[in-house]
């Protein structure tokens, strides 16, 4: 059985041996939007990768970090976490503080929470099982995904139409937890092309400084 620690990767010139390991499977859009955000803070990084079609994420070892045996886990000098958005509301309060990744006024904590309860749901259900579907080959009907892609694409049309980011004038971390499964849509076959306001928020992320791309995937 191989062991974790021997996925350990270097994925660019960012990701280099300090405090933080996050355990990761490359083309996982909750994987990718922690370690964005890592990127986008400058915090320096381990990954270990985890391949999940070898089943590596029902090891022992790697349950002991998660026994939901799910991607991402974090580990930060002691502290261990799992779930993506709940890594981002760690690493925003312990790296960014005063900030507007996650600033402390209720309204805005409340929308942003909005669109973390998005990426949990209807982010899921629509781009990012769409997605899952082709890149997997699931023997599963995409109808309802795309569909459900389509309804989620123009809400966010609406919303940044109005609103340069997600929660307001200033980006955030709801804008980080829904960037990589908007960005790969195509992938699932779920055209941007018709959401111009949604393709201009995806540059705006793709222009911060830090912003890395998921490795291997095809971006919009």
């Amino acid at each position: 059985m191989t062991s974790l620690a021997a996925n350990s990767v270097a994925a660019s010139p960012r990701d280099c041996a300090g405090g933080v390991t996050l355990y990761r499977y490359h083309l996982s859009g909750h994987s990718h939007r922690v370690q964005l955000f890592l990127s986008l803070l400058d915090v320096p990084c381990r990954i270990v990768d985890i391949d999940l079609f070898k089943g590596e994420h029902r090891q022992a070892d790697f349950l002991a970090l998660n026994p939901f045996g799910q991607v991402p886990v974090l580990i930060d000098d002691g502290v261990v976490l799992a779930d993506s958005s709940a890594i981002l509301v760690y690493l925003a309060s312990r790296y960014a503080t005063g900030s507007t990744w996650y600033p402390g006024d209720a309204i805005t904590r409340g929308r942003i929470q909005r669109w973390l309860s998005v990426a949990a749901g209807p982010l899921l259900a629509g781009p990012a099982m769409a997605r899952r579907i082709r890149l997997v080959g699931l023997d599963q009907d995409p109808t309802a995904a795309v569909a459900a892609a389509h309804q989620l694409l123009a809400v966010l049309e609406h919303q940044l139409k109005a609103w340069p980011f997600l929660a307001g004038d200033n980006v955030s971390i709801a804008d980080i937890a829904l960037y990589t499964y908007v960005a790969q849509s195509p992938e699932g076959g779920v055209m941007l092309d018709g959401y111009p306001s949604v393709v201009a928020w995806l540059r705006q992320i793709e222009a911060l400084p830090g912003f890395v791309a998921m490795a291997g995937a095809v971006h919009a």
